[in-house]
């Protein structure tokens, strides 16, 4: 395999290749879905929480907390407005100090009862509850431990809708590109009769499925962390964020071939992708619907790429809890690698016949 004609195909497939319906609806529809969902569930404008706060005893802590600049506070004058406000989702925690709670500290103890909203941000409520933590601190000039009382209004379910359809959004992201931008480009490839054109050029068919599959898994990626920045999860972890994104890339792009060189229309890859959307996006069901039992997701290809990135983004985990799926996943690349191969040598002997 020579790389230098690896690079010119590419370089020819990205300033002379079609431009059609499926390149533009790899760009927007997963940008759409993300600013969609971030702005119905999300805080895409405002990512500092919401805290609410009754002081019944003229607490020094008030005036520290609202000189966070972490937090979006607001004072309630009654126990009925702060209930009603965490219930409805208008602050994601809202927090009680009682009398003589500036005394609790000093006596070396402190509890806040707090009621949290129930699909707020697992993120937020950590951060109130460091920022509550570094207040007494300052209060008390010591470490102190907070017993804060959580209780739960409105939706209890343990994860927030934002939450549950990021796996939606990125799988989105990564598969419609990665996928369906080398399929379609082999299917236009064949139609106009310029693959058997390039087979007895130079470039090997095996340089050309290279070629374009490296495109659709660049775009994949690319569209994968765009997806995540614009949901405010590429923050932590982003080098294993990438790894994981990558090698998805990398399977959309192979299941992209694998479809453009056995479909012969758009109209059938669009088929395809309809009624074997269910295979791409069954983890991003489960995880929708925690009633659906978990281990279902297990035999989706999809969930091993999910997964990770759930639990490096939302569940805020590292490297080490992601291994297992991330073997699994290469395992699934490597596999699926064999089959291009495959396709690769017959499509080759097919053209050295023709030859």
């Amino acid at each position: 395999m020579s790389f230098t004609r690896v690079r010119t195909l590419i370089k020819n497939e990205i300033f002379y290749g079609p431009k059609d319906i499926v390149l533009v609806m790899s760009l927007v529809i997963p940008v759409l879905l993300a600013l969609f969902f971030n702005l119905a569930f999300g805080n895409i404008f405002n990512d500092r929480a919401s805290l609410g706060l009754l002081d019944k005893g003229d607490s020094e802590m008030t005036t520290i907390l609202q000189s966070s600049s972490s937090l979006s506070l607001t004072i309630y004058e009654s126990e009925e407005g702060l209930k009603a406000a965490a219930a409805n989702g208008a602050i994601d925690m809202g927090i009680i100090l009682p009398t003589g709670f500036n005394d609790m500290i000093q006596s070396g103890s402190a509890e806040i009862q707090a009621y949290t909203w129930g699909e707020s941000l697992i993120k937020h409520r950590v951060m109130i509850g460091m920022i509550v933590n570094d207040a007494v601190h300052e209060m008390s000039g010591s470490t102190l431990p907070v017993n804060i009382e959580l209780i739960a209004l409105g939706d209890v379910s343990e994860v927030p809708w934002n939450d549950r359809l990021l796996p939606l959004v990125v799988l989105t992201a990564i598969f419609f590109g990665g996928m369906m931008l080398p399929a379609a480009s082999l299917i236009n490839e064949k139609n106009k009769h310029t693959l058997e054109a390039l087979s007895v050029s130079p470039a090997t068919i095996g340089e050309i499925f290279t070629a374009k599959g490296t495109i659709g898994a660049t775009l994949a990626l690319v569209m994968g962390v765009l997806t995540l920045a614009i949901s405010g999860q590429f923050h932590s972890s982003i080098l294993s964020l990438i790894l994981v994104m990558g090698l998805g890339s990398v399977m959309a792009s192979q299941l992209g071939l694998i479809a453009g060189a056995y479909i012969k229309d758009m109209n059938t890859l669009f088929a395809l992708w309809k009624f074997g959307g269910l295979l791409l996006f069954g983890p991003a069901v489960v995880y929708m619907f925690p009633q659906i039992p978990q281990w279902i997701g297990y035999i989706f290809p999809t969930f091993y790429v999910i997964k990770p990135v759930v639990d490096l983004t939302i569940n805020g985990l590292g490297f080490n809890a992601i291994v297992l799926e991330l073997i699994i996943l290469i395992a699934i690349v490597a596999a699926i690698m064999i089959g291009v191969n495959r396709i690769v040598s017959k499509l080759s002997n097919q053209a050295l016949r023709l030859n």
